[in-house]
């Protein structure tokens, strides 16, 4: 049984109170820099992030709502704007923009989104952060279609996002093949990629690669995947190498084939050059027009679990790293086919299984910036878990009470002071609304 007592649940505040619309902070990073304001999106639940015209930051002490960018007449097919996330070293977000031509017939979608920056500073003001080249021959920095869960490095140099290619959307349309795979990317401040302009093209401040190899059809028993998702930075400043150097990286989930020809969640790495401008052996950074753009000379993905020959294959969530690189977390089933968190180095090796509840730990898995606790949802409540030797009993606590709905997209402020959460809250005559709340937390 957990060791706290139900009287010992933390007091939360609720920061947000309009029930006119959502709140949604989407697992992203939030918090400002120094802590005090908290960013998100207003997505609808029947439009999604197309609907979404608004990105704005609220005060946690104050309430005070400040809109830091609004799509004018925006409609249920988009452009939308959403998923956002702050920067962890200037006062600047970066979000999802669907493209500006976005039309009934033509509407937001995977493959018609770029990522757009905004500095505090200059509301509305919006710094298009990766090109989009949709028209052949393609440019070396830009991509070709869609990026989404932007997300900056803790040292603020990098973003790394998820990504789907239009080139390769239209001929899977085309041939009837499997073609639209979602794969990974990262964009550095190296120099503005100028293209040529029309409304599918966007010129950006910011020089974009792919890093993750994906393929249609992964040779059953092997390394290659068909998917790269649920990525996330590999520490502050990467992981320590054996050599002693520090390695800029992504962790993520890549969908493998077993031997047997099954699709299996496994957790990768993807080493990153610090020079993303020079071609790889796989072909151009740019692409083709038959094939994705290839990643840079220097990046290197390996596979760190083997869970597709046990009894019960997969790991699942956004893998996230401890803020040393030295550990990431995941879910996975155990020996009792319950889902838990499991951590791994970036080495590889074997796992170790970090939590042991008697049923399935729910997800939003995120570290405690000390990187001493893991805290995650878990029949309804919000879960802190401390690393180290002691039994499993005395190392977790219960944060807040069990609800249903449960709360979600657990996000901390930066000195580790505070929990912020979304819950889904009802009020008399209104549809069900995400709010946002903040708990104070002692270590």
């Amino acid at each position: 049984m957990l060791s706290c007592q139900t009287d010992s649940y933390l007091q939360e505040k609720q920061v947000t109170h309009d029930y006119d619309y959502h709140h949604d902070l989407d697992n992203n990073d939030n918090f400002s820099p120094d802590g005090k304001w908290l960013v998100y999106d207003t997505r609808t639940d029947s439009g999604g992030i197309a609907e979404s015209a608004k990105i704005e930051k609220v005060n946690i002490e104050t309430g005070e709502k400040k809109v830091l960018f609004e799509i004018q007449n925006n409609e249920i097919w988009g452009p939308g704007a959403g998923a956002v996330s702050y920067s962890p070293m200037q006062e600047a977000v970066v979000f999802i923009h669907g493209l500006a031509n976005s039309t009934k017939e033509n509407p937001y979608q995977q493959w018609r989104r770029t990522g757009v920056i905004i500095e505090d500073a200059n509301p509305n003001v919006p710094i298009y952060m990766d090109a989009r080249d949709v028209t052949f021959p393609f440019t070396q920095g830009a991509l070709r279609g869609g990026t989404h869960r932007h997300e900056w490095s803790g040292d603020g140099k990098w973003i790394g996002f998820t990504y789907n290619d239009a080139i390769l959307k239209a001929l899977e349309d085309s041939t009837g093949q499997k073609r639209n795979l979602r794969t990974i990317g990262v964009s550095k401040k190296i120099r503005p990629v100028n293209v040529d302009k029309n409304d599918e093209n966007i010129s950006g401040e910011w020089f974009s690669a792919l890093v993750v190899r994906v393929v249609p059809n992964p040779a059953p028993g092997t390394d290659e995947i068909s998917h790269a998702a649920g990525d996330s930075w590999v520490g502050t400043t990467g992981y320590l190498k054996k050599n002693g150097q520090r390695q800029v990286a992504r962790a993520f989930i890549g969908v493998i084939k077993d031997k047997n020809g099954k699709d299996v969640n496994e957790v990768f790495i993807v080493d990153i050059p610090e020079d993303i401008t020079q071609p790889g052996e796989l072909g151009p950074l740019e692409g083709t027009k038959d094939d994705f753009p290839m990643p840079p000379k220097g990046a290197s993905q390996r596979r760190l679990t083997f869970t597709a020959e046990t009894k019960y294959p997969g790991c699942t969530g956004i893998v996230r790293s401890s803020p040393d690189g030295n550990s990431l977390a995941y879910m996975a089933k155990d020996e009792n086919e319950v889902e838990q968190i499991f951590l791994i180095a970036p080495f590889g090796g074997k796992p170790r299984q970090l939590t042991v509840h008697d049923s399935n730990v729910s997800g939003n898995v995120r570290w405690h910036p000390s990187g001493n606790a893991v805290s995650y949802i878990y029949q309804g409540s919000i879960m802190l878990c401390k690393l180290g030797d002691a039994p499993f009993e005395q190392r977790i606590t219960k944060l807040t009470p069990p609800t249903n709905p449960a709360p979600s997209n657990l996000v901390w402020s930066p000195d580790g002071k505070r929990l912020a959460f979304n819950r889904l809250m009802l009020k008399e005559g209104k549809a069900a609304s995400q709010q946002i709340f903040v708990v104070e937390v002692t270590m």
